[in-house]
């Protein structure tokens, strides 16, 4: 999302945490994109290592494949897919949209990447090895967040229904959709996306948490507390949110990062409550 728009939302999303928070205060039912109180499991973290990671890269899409990871960024003239090592953040290859494009959410299918745009209803479809473009597919509002289960390709696109929209991964057409509740109540601002372990997982922009989905029912099952895991002193302004999940499921680790941020994190899940 362009800058300034950032910042007007900030605001007003800043304003309605404080309000939810004090309604949540009173024992009233909070607002959408804030983890309802009541019995969904609430977890916390425990850093398991970091990694170095480019400070002017406004993430929008992470994943982790073949030993790298491989990532969307965002902004106009700025917005890239690139490969990166892991234990070094060394770009390794790297290929530049236009700049009318703001890239978006990442996913990978077979040998092939794909990438979502914000505002320009249009997608594309990349060869894996060499970022050669294969193919672009068209889709109607905004492109958030993006990942994929073992069937489908599924994204996000912030807004306040809370939905999810399931991808044919050989046509990229829409087949279905599911509203994301928290015991009832949509939660809306889902962002980043990543498949891991049979769930959904989704940051909620402008917040330190992850929401855990069930994709086939899409009640909320858990949520993620990262608080404090990149200081706000260590942030470079108020852009500089939680936004990027990797999942490397042959070794079983969980990353985590952010918009300008210096470090991508590796971290387990702890149970709170």
């Amino acid at each position: 999302m362009g800058n300034r728009l950032l910042r007007r939302r900030a605001r007003v999303f800043c304003f309605l945490g404080v309000l939810a928070a004090g309604v949540a205060a009173t024992g009233l039912a909070a607002g959408g994109g804030v983890a309802a109180q009541g019995g969904v499991p609430r977890y916390g973290y425990r850093v398991v290592n970091s990694y170095p990671h480019d400070s002017r890269a406004f993430t929008q899409g992470l994943i982790v494949r073949d030993g790298y990871f491989y990532e969307s960024t965002g902004q106009h003239g700025q917005s890239t897919i690139r490969k990166v090592r892991i234990a070094t953040g060394e770009v390794v290859q790297q290929r530049q949209l236009e700049p009318k494009y703001f890239g978006e959410g990442l996913t990978d299918w077979g040998s092939q990447l794909v990438q979502l745009t914000w505002k320009n209803n249009v997608g594309f479809v990349y060869d894996l090895a060499s970022f050669r473009p294969v193919k672009t597919f068209a889709f109607a509002g905004e492109g958030w967040g993006l990942t994929r289960s073992r069937t489908h390709l599924i994204m996000s696109d912030g807004q306040p229904s809370g939905q999810l929209r399931f991808l044919d991964p050989a046509s990229l057409a829409e087949v279905r959709r599911i509203t994301v509740r928290d015991q009832g109540r949509p939660v809306d601002r889902l962002n980043e996306l990543e498949f891991v372990r049979g769930e959904v997982f989704a940051n909620v922009w402008y917040t330190d948490e992850i929401c855990r989905i069930d994709p086939a029912t899409g009640r909320v099952t858990g949520w993620i507390d990262l608080s404090g895991l990149l200081p706000a002193a260590q942030r470079a302004g108020s852009d500089a949110v939680l936004n990027g999940i990797a999942y490397d499921a042959a070794a079983d680790r969980l990353f985590v990062t952010g918009k300008y941020w210096p470090r991508v994190f590796e971290i387990a899940l702890e149970r709170r409550r």
